[in-house]
């Protein structure tokens, strides 16, 4: 598919609120409903960036993303975002030889598509002035998501400040999407890093951010936006208001521009230590 429509929602995130959260969403994909193909939430949509961890984390098997696959299909959208998410491990040593279980727990990034398929991606920054370090595990490996023909690459936040594990080597991916709770006070890094990773990786460029204020009082404006492979700005939601736009992506217009400004084939080369064969 040449083209490719993307809808970002910016909105107020009820605190630790799942049911409300998830609510809410379910009335803007009835109005979404035949009008786009990927619909991009904020980080931890369905909570907030909480490090309750013990409290809201859940399996892949658990209602959040059981009821957003179901979504999905019914309203045949992909729907991007993040969520607390654990693994349980069971444990056995010499001096306790019963198992019991070890919950690990991520900012788990994920892409449902109406046919069914589910993707995952680790955040692999945690923001360490949150205490994201002490409470989740990063993750160690990045996924290119196939997608209507599109080759997509989904991050979250604080990635974004990470230049070097966006790198579009050889072309890999075509859209590059960030799901963010980033505050008010850092607002103008956002603006600018979105901007910089489209023209740095000539690629489009999706940021949702949320609004409103969090439980430990920190304040968001949004800024949520898509921006061309030029750095141009596609679409923009308004500061502080709740809503959705949608923005047509063109590939043959993307590949266009990097058969006639190859700069991607000057790119230095190196090696990512991870899981994964990004470089």
């Amino acid at each position: 598919m040449n083209r490719l429509r993307v809808s970002i929602l910016q909105m107020d995130i009820a605190w630790e609120n799942k049911q409300d959260n998830l609510r809410r969403l379910r009335e803007k994909l009835e109005a979404l409903r035949g009008a786009t193909e990927i619909i991009v939430l904020p980080e931890t949509f369905s909570t907030g960036f909480s490090m309750n961890t013990d409290t809201l984390a859940e399996p892949v098997t658990g209602n959040t993303i059981t009821t957003l696959r179901q979504w999905a299909s019914e309203y045949q959208i992909a729907i991007a975002g993040s969520y607390i998410a654990c693994e349980e491990n069971f444990v056995s040593s010499e001096s306790n030889p019963l198992s019991y279980k070890n919950s690990t727990y991520y900012n788990r990034a994920f892409f449902l598509t109406p046919e069914g398929e589910a993707y995952f991606y680790d955040k692999r920054h945690l923001f360490r002035m949150g205490n994201e370090t002490d409470n989740f595990t990063a993750g160690s490996r990045r996924i290119i998501i196939p997608y209507r023909g599109w080759n997509i690459l989904l991050l979250v936040c604080y990635d974004l400040r990470f230049p070097v594990w966006s790198r579009n080597t050889g072309n890999e991916y075509d859209l590059l999407i960030y799901v963010a709770n980033w505050p008010v006070p850092r607002r103008k890094v956002w603006d600018i890093l979105l901007q910089a990773r489209a023209l740095e990786n000539i690629s489009y460029v999706c940021g949702v951010n949320r609004i409103g204020k969090d439980g430990n009082s920190f304040s968001y404006n949004g800024g949520s936006a898509i921006y061309s492979y030029k750095g141009e700005m596609q679409i923009q939601v308004p500061d502080h208001e709740e809503g959705t736009a949608t923005a047509t992506l063109e590939l043959s217009a993307l590949q266009e521009f990097r058969n006639k400004f190859p700069a991607w084939k000057d790119a230095d080369s190196f090696t990512i230590v991870s899981d994964s064969n990004s470089r």
